[in-house]
């Protein structure tokens, strides 16, 4: 009998009429991307049937979201109803909750000590599974693991055939990282809300706990500015190529946010200065030191615009920007850009980031800027985004090392790394290759706690996975450069520093392509890793 709450004439997950035959093994707990921090295997595997429950703590509407979220995503294969419930009981699914303070009936201190804000517990009993954590994102998060312990099939969107198995065992698990994030470039090429929502499930998928929105580029400005429209109506109707651009107005930016809390990302937006301006600077000419407004530019190249440090409008013109995306975003930071400013000279690309980010921080958000930031003065509290490479020269290392003992925080972006915009090879149709070529061992094969020199681990914040879009327009094209690199900046971010292998990592990135099949996602065959045949 399954471990559901009910026998069927069929065994649990098989259609009638279907051949009977040998029951597939349950994928291995340790067969999981992030790696989890601590797996033990044993006892018998559970089994969803048709009588299965989600069982989700009374009181709680963060977790009646999770559990509704969960059923949501397995109803289509199983076919099974997977009635959502706060009655209790000991078999079924459950999510519990328990603060680590005080034991009650949905957990006990026990089950949630030492998780934080987004670590998990996931115990596997032939009668249940029961994921305990602290926080609904620690239960979102272990959906996700429960997700990947099930056949890759539960992805599809129509009944499938089953068993649909978990192995028996328990997984602890905590991220080693708070900031574990992805970005993505909206500004040279437009990707709707949509699209948006489509790489925020990605990003998910793999525990991504920040989406970093590109909102401003000199190819395009994408984001609605209510005391100065034409950023949008003027400098947002076109892209990369020439094509015809778009942005998000208020309520579209509105609905990102609510689809990205739902997922349990924080939406950090960037507008992007004292370069990468173009775009603003063709809308509004007042923002040029000659008054002259450029026109819009649907090229490739960086570093050629900037706005002007001379003029009082400048300053006004950030703070009404800054003060409207404050007022939109929840989350914390708001990101100011600073890098490639080629045509700023050293003194007015310090004016401006000097004065940029104390109105940042009069609208109550942390700043993060690329590491160029660190060449002005970063104020208390600032955060430098370090994307530079093998090639990049040891005194603008040495600087951001610097900032980082006087108390900057770090997020490590390296360019020949983490940028998911690289070629991969040589002969890869898409991307750029600047910073070299990128395969998936070079991606995942690094450790952000050392990676730079004199930074103290302590000040890394976390990781993040950039995806520049110069060459990239579409889903699959997003898709075949994300994958499967993405997974693997992901673990850094996550997974113990112990578990970092390539040779056991590569096993389990193949192990993906089933379920990225499933989910329709195109990705890169690397041959670094054995993929399954039928992914060949």
């Amino acid at each position: 009998m399954a471990a559901g709450t009910g026998s069927a004439a069929e065994p649990p997950g098989r259609t009638s009429g279907e051949p009977r035959g040998r029951t597939p093994a349950a994928i291995p707990l340790d067969r999981v991307i992030p790696a989890p921090a601590s797996v033990r295997p044993h006892g018998r595997p559970y089994e969803l049937d048709a009588g299965t429950r989600v069982r989700v703590p009374a009181g709680s509407r963060e977790a009646q979201r999770v559990g509704d979220y969960l059923a949501d995503l397995l109803r289509p294969a199983t076919g099974y109803a997977l009635p959502v419930t706060t009655r209790g009981g000991d078999d079924g699914i459950r999510l519990r909750l328990a603060d680590g303070r005080n034991g009650d009936e949905e957990g006990d201190d026990g089950e949630t000590r030492g998780l934080g804000a987004e670590g998990y517990r996931l115990s596997v009993t032939h009668r249940s599974v029961t994921i305990s954590a602290r926080t609904a994102a620690g239960l979102f998060h272990g959906v996700q693991t429960l997700r990947q312990l099930l056949p890759a099939g539960i992805e599809k969107d129509r009944r499938q055939a089953g068993p649909w198995q978990v192995a028996g065992g328990s997984i602890v698990d905590v991220p080693r990282y708070a900031y574990r994030g992805g970005m993505l470039d909206v500004g040279r090429h437009f990707f709707t809300v949509g699209q948006v929502k489509r790489y925020i499930d990605q990003l998910a998928l793999y525990k991504i706990n920040k989406l970093h929105l590109h909102l401003s580029e000199d190819q395009g400005w994408r984001i609605a500015i209510d005391s100065w429209p034409r950023l949008t109506t003027y400098g947002g109707s076109t892209q990369v190529g020439g094509g015809p651009g778009g942005y998000y107005t208020k309520d579209d930016y509105q609905e990102i946010l609510r689809y990205a809390r739902s997922r349990y990302l924080t939406v950090i937006p960037e507008i992007d200065l004292p370069s990468h301006t173009n775009a603003a600077l063709a809308s509004y000419a007042q923002l040029n030191c000659d008054g002259v407004a450029p026109p819009l530019y649907t090229g490739t190249e960086v570093g050629f615009s900037t706005l002007c440090a001379r003029k009082q409008i400048t300053y006004d013109f950030l703070d009404d920007v800054f003060r409207e995306l404050a007022a939109m975003t929840p989350g914390p930071y708001l990101h100011i850009g600073g890098d490639e400013a080629y045509s700023t000279n050293h003194e007015d690309y310090v004016t401006i980031m000097d004065k940029a980010q104390p109105i940042v921080a009069k609208y109550g958000k942390t700043v993060i800027g690329w590491h160029q930031l660190t060449g002005a003065h970063p104020i208390k509290g600032a955060v430098a985004q370090y994307w530079g490479y093998d090639k990049t020269p040891p005194a603008e290392r040495a600087q951001v090392a610097e900032a980082a003992k006087k108390g900057a925080g770090v997020i490590l972006s390296p360019a020949d790394r983490s940028f998911l915009d690289m070629k991969y090879t040589k002969d890869t149709p898409l991307g750029l290759h600047w910073a070299g070529l990128v395969e998936v061992k070079r991606a995942y094969d690094w450790d952000p706690g050392t990676y730079l020199a004199g930074v103290p681990e302590s000040s890394v914040l976390g990781v993040e996975a950039a995806l520049w879009t110069e060459t990239l327009a579409t889903n699959r094209e997003l898709d075949f450069m994300a994958f499967p690199r993405l997974p693997g900046i992901a673990e850094l971010g996550w997974s113990p520093a112990s578990t970092h292998d390539w040779d056991a990592y590569r096993v389990r990135l193949a192990a993906q392509a089933e379920r990225w099949d499933a989910l329709g996602y195109d990705y890169y065959r690397s041959p670094q890793v054995d993929w399954p045949g039928a992914a060949r």
